[in-house]
């Protein structure tokens, strides 16, 4: 019998939780076939086999918790497994004092189960809804779905929830008159849905509040004029996506720009080891990505190397990851300093917390057209404005180079000629 075990995942990750698994007992498996997903802090993994053979028993079920090293399932070569079958078949002759209706109802479910199994592997669906689905009691076939690709979501879930819960709802209030006491309890139960936190959303917490604990966190704001960045994209985006293939965002220029700022304040590109400062000279830039499960940060290496397209490539790529669940490991671990954009969903003021044990995070907001004055005449025309905010670590970071840094951001980004000579 072989032993299938969670394999060595990452230094800092040591556990996580079955999120499905992919086969069932009795299915016969090739080497480096994947049997289950596997969630961990950061991400989704699967497992796979290193052997060939039959599954002979599965050892966890979905939602627990398992560390590495431990033995989830167990795997037999494909000859036992089909002696071990056909034992049953030889003992049903013997059993003639056993009701006839007995076999009929124990083959009536296998290949019921074993359907519905197969089924429901052909629905395409993220792990979240999946594990929603689980939580619910919903088989997934019968979910609608308004995804263009196909795939279920979380909230196509529990839409199929409330639409099936809804005649159960209608009955309740037609038996409760006659008993008017003992109602408000159970209405009280139908107000309150208890969900269990996904370990990534328990990491996300933990991390947060960690953060807010471990550093002497302060955050300085000011405001950027967009005008210079909106006039280049505006006059350059048709040639710059015919030429390479990809839209010219404010990511890259804010990208940019940050590595300009880090370059004249090295401090905000550390960070600190017990007594010690480790002062990073290479610019691997973390950029938050809202999904699912929870703000993610994937990095783009060496940033400084890169031009705007290979910035913009490289986020348009790591975002897509994220939005499918398929980030790897490598694509979440280190980083020397991050940038956050709560202005998509609308923001306009905010204090990022930061990405320990990183010491300065950029937030980056809406833009919004406000009057300012904008020359020593004192006039005032209207302008695309955008506020940002720097948080940073006090315990290393002064708030004057910590202002400096944010100044010469906006600097950068309201001369993009100074930008691109910069960067």
């Amino acid at each position: 019998m072989i032993e299938i075990k969670v394999p060595e995942l990452a230094e800092s990750i040591t556990e996580g939780t079955i999120a499905e698994w992919t086969v069932k007992t009795g299915d016969a498996i090739e080497k480096g076939e994947t049997i289950a997903e596997l969630e961990t802090d950061k991400v989704n993994v699967e497992i796979k086999s290193d052997f060939s053979g039959v599954i002979q028993e599965l050892l966890a079920e979905p939602g627990d918790n398992v560390v590495v090293g431990q033995v989830i399932a167990k795997l037999g070569e494909e000859g036992a497994s089909a002696a071990s079958d056909a034992a049953p078949k030889e003992e049903a002759p013997k059993a003639e004092e056993a009701p006839k209706a007995e076999p009929a109802k124990e083959a009536t479910p296998a290949p019921a189960a074993e359907e519905k199994k197969v089924s429901k592997s052909r629905t395409v669906a993220s792990p979240a809804a999946r594990k929603k689905a689980r939580e619910l009691g919903i088989d997934l076939d019968e979910v609608s779905f308004r995804d263009p690709m196909g795939r279920v979501r979380v909230e196509d879930v529990e839409a199929h929830n409330q639409t099936k819960n809804a005649p159960k709802a209608a009955e309740k209030p037609a038996a409760s008159p006659s008993k008017p006491a003992a109602a408000a309890p159970a209405q009280d139960d139908t107000r309150v849905e208890r969900i269990k936190m996904s370990r990534r959303r328990q990491t996300i917490a933990k991390r947060l509040v960690e953060a807010q604990h471990t550093a002497a966190m302060l955050t300085t704001f000011n405001e950027v004029d967009m005008t210079a960045v909106m006039d280049v994209r505006n006059r350059r985006k048709d040639a710059f996506f015919k030429k390479n293939g990809v839209k010219l965002g404010f990511m890259s220029f804010f990208t940019k720009a940050v590595i300009g700022a880090l370059k004249s304040f090295p401090l905000l590109n550390a960070e600190i080891q017990g007594d010690e400062i480790l002062l990073k000279k290479f610019y691997d830039i973390g950029v938050a990505v809202s999904t699912e499960e929870g703000l993610v940060v994937p990095v783009v290496r060496d940033a400084d190397k890169l031009s705007f397209a290979g910035i913009e490539k490289e986020i348009g790529e790591l975002g897509k990851k994220a939005r499918d669940n398929s980030l790897g490991l490598k694509d979440l671990q280190g980083g020397t300093f991050t940038i956050t954009n709560g202005g998509i969903f609308g923001s306009l003021y905010s204090t990022p917390i930061l990405n320990t044990p990183q010491v300065g995070i950029l937030g980056m907001h809406t833009i919004q057209r406000r009057p300012v004055v904008v020359d020593d005449n004192d006039t005032v025309e209207v302008r695309p404005m955008m506020y940002i905010a720097l948080s940073y670590d006090h315990r290393i970071v002064d708030g004057k180079d910590a202002v400096q840094f944010l100044v010469r951001v906006k600097q950068l980004l309201e001369d993009p000629e100074d930008l691109l000579l910069e960067g």
